[in-house]
């Protein structure tokens, strides 16, 4: 055999096999996908519980992950350009990648952890509450991050290579193979992970389960590698440059700016959507599941449809595709319009949820186009496209989230995202030939288009536009708007009505304060609402701490209260916006008594956090020694193994518990907890320890026309305590690791249908 054939030999398999390992090599790729997504969705919250409940915190974990997979990405692209033509050694490097990202499962967890120890200790000598705290964080978390996930990035162009030095011709469509299969993968993870793992595991042994995948997917991938066998062929398998013309005749480089502005587009009106759809699928961690789902399963749907038109048609047949994808971003202004009769009982929500399956699925069809047609099947070129779609993709959640939310709201956040990829269908369409075919009704559909875009904007209306009288503020965390007259009024965050007027926010500061043994000398309220409980415990004339997440909550306080602005300038007053158990963290403060208030309902997403052992051994470390701590329970009825979960969580934190219903004896009980016993005293003996202020501000609302007959209604109602447990005794206590009250789907639905 010639020299020249003898150096251009290459692994290969013959046809049977060869098409064998691509379904493996798709396999790999929606279990990949799984474990991927679960990781995102579980290192967010475990960062959440070390480092703060907000929008940074999260903002931070995601553009890390995604940053991490662009480079990853990116640089196994540059690495498999050189070694592409060997299958069986690209495989065994993949291998390495799933070996290493199953390894994350257990290392991130720690490193985490390590990060809030360093944070908490280094933060009392700086600044914690600017963004002095935030950078140190970034730091870390990208520290933590960034190498893990870029091993997870780094598997497109990997496997990429596979598929390349295991064809006997270029696949010049093998990234929109991989990239089906992952986000079939990640649709999975998405509905597992949110509605079954983390309920029967929770988070530790839902990332040792996906570990566990990923260690399994490195040991499949040597044995597939150690099966394919070296023959010799006759003629080379030169890469296929990419076409000197670019795409619709843009500039060469003009793929790589539709790639940056879909994955800005699309990330960022995910955002919208979760503000968008929380008043119809409720503040839970199953809506923002539902979102993701649909939009996973819409984007695998899109992807597939591209994977069957390019056998018959060529990347540039797609222009008018552009159009329909600015007209169906704006499409979900018109589902989540209050005056839109789309109620059919408990259906409501996933019907207003379909109008973004247009949008996904275009978006699923355009995205591989793209990086197929830039790429042709090169990894090198294939990872830099998908590096370049994932930088749009930290970019998109940041302006969307802390720049168009807050300055205009959701509507026009929608026009704003709509309007780059309105653009692109403009230049699109100019650029189409005057020759070819279809030129005129390209125009005219996207006039249609604009035409229909402009009505949708127009005569639609957001959630809070439907409520007269409403005062609106918004900032970077939510959207936040109070309505109604008199005792009437309410608050509502992200479209949920969050609280009212009620006696129950009295006893909530009131109760431990009576209950103290000596007078008290300060106070902490977590969790700030209309601003009663604080106000109420400012009435004892003592310093009062409030601490809330969401900027313009307190914001709305002199709505709610006309001596607000009164109450806020006093020399007691310190009124924070922070994660409550992150200011304590950073906190040397003691006090006599703490109340928390956590944000309804009970399954809101990240309430555990003020439930879980792990909180209240920080509140121990802040309470004084004979102080009380006060928790309100919004007790949902049905809901038993919440109710026995966080009664055990409280009890097996302190030595000393009691617990009374609310004034109604319906709805929500007040746990009062302390390291010394808390007295048994009667209505009276509590009434003659409030100052007159404090009397006055206890009966404004009733039932009681006195302090002794208001304590009555309250004391009437004390709980066993074993009575709460006995509801649901073999469940475990509210851990961070077991978010118990937020993940209720299998136990819900088996109760249901037993």
């Amino acid at each position: 055999m010639p020299t020249f054939l003898q150096e251009r030999a290459k692994f290969v398999v013959s046809e049977k096999g060869r098409q064998s390992s691509f379904y493996w090599f798709f396999a790999f790729f929606v279990v990949s996908g799984f474990c991927g997504l679960i990781y995102e969705v579980v290192w967010v919250r475990l960062a959440m519980a070390s480092f703060g409940v907000n929008t940074a915190v999260v903002s931070i974990v995601i553009s890390m992950f995604m940053a991490g997979l662009g480079l990853g990405s990116w640089l196994a692209g540059r690495m498999m350009h050189r070694v592409c033509e060997n299958a069986s050694l690209t495989l065994r490097i993949y291998a390495v990648a799933e070996l290493l990202i199953g390894i994350s499962s257990l290392a991130v967890p720690l490193e985490l952890k390590l990060g809030r120890q360093l944070l908490v200790h280094f933060g009392r000598f700086s600044a914690w509450q600017s963004w002095p705290y935030f950078v140190m964080v970034g730091m870390w978390i990208s520290l933590t991050l960034v190498p893990w996930c870029a091993c997870m990035g780094s598997t497109f162009p990997i496997l990429m290579a596979v598929i390349r030095g295991n064809a006997h011709s270029p696949l010049q469509r093998s990234f929109s193979y991989l990239y089906l299969a992952n986000v079939i993968g990640a649709l999975l993870g998405t509905v597992v992970s949110a509605f079954i793992l983390i309920e029967l595991l929770g988070f530790s042994g839902t990332l040792r389960l996906a570990g566990s995948c990923n260690a399994l997917l490195a040991g499949l991938a040597l044995w597939l590698g150690s099966r394919i066998k070296p023959i010799r062929v006759t003629g080379t398998t030169a890469p296929v440059s990419p076409a000197r013309t670019g795409l619709y005749q843009l500039p060469r480089k003009g793929v790589l700016v539709l790639l940056f502005t879909t994955g800005l587009v699309t990330m960022g009106i995910e955002v919208v959507w979760i503000r968008q759809y929380t008043p119809y699928l409720g503040n839970v961690v199953y809506a923002f599941a539902q979102i993701l789902a649909v939009y996973l399963f819409a984007t695998a749907m899109g992807s597939r449809d591209y994977r069957l038109w390019a056998k018959t048609h060529e990347p540039g047949e797609s222009t008018s595709t552009w159009s329909l994808l600015a007209l169906f971003c704006v499409l979900p202004v018109l589902a989540v319009d209050p005056s839109v009769p789309l109620a059919i009982g408990t259906f409501t929500g996933l019907i207003r949820l379909a109008a973004i399956v247009p949008f996904c699925a275009i978006a699923g069809f355009l995205t591989p186009l793209l990086v197929d047609s830039w790429s042709g099947g090169d990894p090198r070129r294939a990872g830099t496209a998908y590096a370049v779609n994932i930088s749009g993709c930290i970019v998109g959640p940041l302006l969307a989230g802390f720049c168009l939310l807050p300055a205009v709201g959701e509507r026009w956040a929608v026009l704003a995202l709509a309007v780059p990829i309105f653009a692109i269908s403009t230049v699109v369409a100019a650029l189409k030939p005057d020759s070819s075919q279809g030129k005129k009704s390209e125009w005219g559909r996207l006039a249609i288009c604009y035409l229909a875009a402009t009505v949708l904007l127009m005569f639609s209306k957001n959630f809070d536009e439907h409520f007269r009288g409403r005062v609106v503020r918004r900032d970077y965390t939510a959207t936040v708007f109070a309505a109604g007259n008199g005792f009437a009024r309410r608050l509502w965050v992200n479209g949920n009505n969050m609280t009212g007027l009620s006696p129950v926010t009295k006893y909530i500061s009131h109760l431990p304060l009576a209950f103290m043994q000596r007078r008290p000398t300060n106070g902490l309220v977590i969790c700030f609402g209309m601003g009663t409980s604080f106000r109420s415990m400012l009435s004892w004339g003592i310093p009062a701490t409030t601490v809330d997440l969401v900027p313009s909550v307190p914001a709305l306080f002199g709505y709610f209260h006309s001596d607000a602005s009164t109450l806020a300038k006093s020399p007691a007053a310190r009124i924070v916006i922070d994660d409550g158990r992150r200011f304590l963290d950073g906190s040397t403060q003691t006090y006599d008594v703490i109340v928390v208030d956590p944000p309804p309902p009970v399954e809101a997403p990240g309430s555990s956090l003020l439930y879980s052992r792990e909180f209240y051994a920080v509140i121990k470390q802040h309470l004084a020694g004979d102080g009380i701590l006060q928790i309100w329970y919004p007790a949902a009825d049905g809901d038993s193994a919440s109710t026995a979960a966080i009664t055990k969580a409280i009890t097996e934190s302190f030595p000393h518990v009691r617990a009374f219903r609310s004034f109604d004896h319906v709805y929500g009980i007040h746990f009062l907890a302390s390291m010394q016993p808390i007295p048994t005293y009667s209505s009276a003996i509590l009434a003659d320890r409030l100052p007159p202020a404090a009397a006055s501000d206890l009966i404004e609302w009733g039932p009681g026309a006195n302090p002794k007959q208001q304590f009555d209604v309250i004391l009437s109602g004390e709980v066993n305590l074993q009575s709460l447990i006995d509801q649901d005794p073999s469940v475990p206590a509210i851990q961070d690791d077991q978010p118990i009250n937020e993940y209720y789907f299998i136990r819900r639905w088996i109760h249901r249908h037993r």
